[in-house]
């Protein structure tokens, strides 16, 4: 019977990692529905969120306390309300950049695609790579195709590239300075001095060129995309197959994608550092 009852304890067949996984999701779920009462409250006292979330004030205090050391919520010393914190508003501030992004940059695809016959694409940069976010399909056969959330490696995509030329050297050489720039071909830029002297002539030029770098016979013209602060947010461009984009098809289709560029970035708001 002494044995029975043992077995009986506890919760039979949960194992310590499975017990501990399920307590971090529920600090999770808390932490968040403590999260959403601060937003829609607009300021709201230990108590309150305390009865509103149906938790203990020792376990809202102790959520609102990690919270705040990441920037989620913040306390006022005065009042006792607590809001959200700054973190909270920058992610929220880069979930509509990028919602009205892909919004707005529709027609503006829609228009390099036809003007070029090529498919245009906007990606972002993103913890050193590029995410691609829109496009639109060229009606040709052989086309180049990106599906949205697809990332790729910033120094091997046009629109990579134009990113980085918007950023110092230095600002280049601390992101991708410890890193093993992959070989995808050939043409790959693939060490840093080279690939920062092909910054160079983007910067010149206003454009970039993924010259077969991450593809061989595929070719992609990009520019960047600035924001309210002259800061490069994301990069337009049109990719195709090389037969069909020789050099002076390039040279001629470099100031199409960089107008596109200028034009999208003030209907985002945006400044270019250009001007």
């Amino acid at each position: 019977m002494a044995e029975n009852r043992e077995k009986t304890r506890g919760r039979p067949g949960r194992k310590p990692a499975e017990n501990a996984a399920a307590s971090s999701v529920q600090v999770l779920d808390r932490s968040l529905k403590l999260l959403e009462l601060v937003a829609e409250a607009d300021g709201a006292v230990l108590t309150d969120l305390a009865d509103r979330s149906a938790m203990a004030p020792s376990t809202v205090h102790r959520l609102l306390t990690s919270l705040a050391q990441h920037g989620m919520v913040a306390h006022d010393d005065e009042t006792g309300a607590w809001t959200i914190g700054v973190k909270a508003f920058e992610i929220g501030t880069a979930y509509l950049r990028f919602r009205k992004l892909g919004t707005i940059s529709r027609p503006f695809l829609k228009q390099l695609m036809e003007a070029s016959g090529e498919t245009a694409n906007i990606a972002i940069e993103e913890d050193g790579d590029v995410v691609f976010i829109s496009q639109a399909e060229s009606h040709a056969p052989m086309r180049a195709f990106f599906r949205p959330g697809r990332r790729g490696p910033i120094h091997a995509s046009g629109i990579g590239k134009a990113i980085l030329s918007t950023w110092a050297d230095s600002q280049i050489e601390a992101l991708l300075g410890e890193r093993s720039l992959q070989h995808f071909t050939d043409k790959t830029r693939d060490t840093l001095p080279v690939l920062l002297t092909d910054m160079a002539e983007i910067r010149s030029r206003g454009w970039s060129i993924d010259d077969e770098e991450h593809t061989l016979g595929m070719r992609c013209v990009a520019a960047p995309i600035f924001d309210e602060y002259g800061e490069a947010i994301a990069g337009i461009s049109i990719s195709g197959p090389a037969v069909r984009l020789p050099d002076e098809r390039v040279a001629a289709l470099g100031p199409v994608v960089r107008a596109a560029a200028e034009e999208l970035t003030k209907a985002m708001g945006g400044r270019s550092k250009r001007t």
